[in-house]
């Protein structure tokens, strides 16, 4: 909350042309240039599509979750803002992507889940960049934030670094949970989704725990060319 104000109240330079801002993170201009996914995309990936309908790929394989909203697509200068909240602690960004996410349609749910970080990786960075940007958002929508039931068990090599089809194997098993989740719809929050293997393998883990129905909110969506 006390962040929260701050931001609010507080004059700034927008965080990526350094120009004033008032009290919003960044200025119109930059605001604007902020990269648009297209009008149309895949309901369960966010993949864009013709004209919305499901994509060959979760056709072909579908996934374990059932939807995925997402804010932007993955490039810049979203990749900026993405890198900045994660590595350069600038945790004012997670409250700008909760309010991104909000002003999209969302799924209605029963509580949120953040993706969880493994705990070398969460002492390296001393936050879990999803679990900042999920606080506001279950806050706004007033649903419970569960931080503590899930794990990231397995410390994976970066997706990133994988070529597309190695990343399901890495995050295979990486996850552990202990929620009862029968019959609750669940929100599962992250800041980028790129092939959706590790979102769909937290997907399975929580089906496997009861949860009835499983959405992705991500804040950014790697589209491949």
């Amino acid at each position: 909350m006390l962040r929260q104000a701050a931001n609010a109240l507080l004059p700034q330079n927008c965080l990526l042309c350094q120009a004033d801002s008032g009290n919003q993170l960044l200025c119109p201009a930059c605001r604007d240039t902020l990269p648009q996914l297209a009008a149309a995309g895949c309901p369960t990936c966010a993949a864009p599509t013709a004209r919305g309908e499901t994509c060959g790929a979760c056709l072909k394989n579908p996934p374990h979750f059932d939807a995925t909203i997402a804010a932007f697509a993955y490039a810049f200068p979203m990749d900026k803002l993405v890198q900045q909240l994660k590595y350069a602690h600038r945790l004012a960004i997670a409250d700008f992507f909760a309010g991104e996410l909000l002003a999209r349609k969302l799924p209605a749910v029963d509580l949120i889940v953040p993706l969880p970080l493994s705990p070398r990786r969460l002492r390296e960075r001393g936050f879990n960049q999803a679990a900042e940007i999920a606080r506001p958002m279950a806050g706004a929508l007033g649903l419970p934030l569960l931080l503590d039931g899930c794990r990231r068990i397995l410390d994976t090599a970066p997706q990133a670094m994988l070529p597309w089809k190695e990343r399901r194997k890495n995050v295979r098993h990486a996850f552990a949970c202990g929620l009862d989740l029968t019959g609750k719809s669940v929100l599962v929050v992250d800041d980028v989704m790129t092939t959706g293997a590790t979102l769909d393998e937290f997907a399975r883990l929580l089906k496997n725990h009861g949860a009835a129905r499983v959405c992705n909110a991500v804040v950014a969506r790697t589209v491949r060319d």
